[in-house]
């Protein structure tokens, strides 16, 4: 566990226990969120891949043209 973690458990554990309960709801949370993020993206790896490979294979063959902003 790092140095900061620590501190901010130390910090948590001096609240209320329904403070900490719903601070320990909102971290798991975060977590689990954050898991299934990194397993979507995981497995999507392969499709942005070829996503990019077939936009850029369509700006080699003049498909594509520059974005203006200021036009959005």
């Amino acid at each position: 566990m790092t140095t900061l973690l620590e501190k901010a458990f130390e910090k948590a554990s001096q609240l209320p226990d329904v403070e900490q309960n719903a601070l320990a709801k909102q971290l798991l949370e975060e977590l689990e969120a954050e898991k299934k993020w990194g397993e979507a993206f995981a497995e999507s790896e392969d499709v942005l891949d070829r996503f990019a490979d077939e936009a850029l294979e369509e700006h080699r063959q003049g498909k594509t043209r520059t974005l203006n902003v200021d036009e959005l």
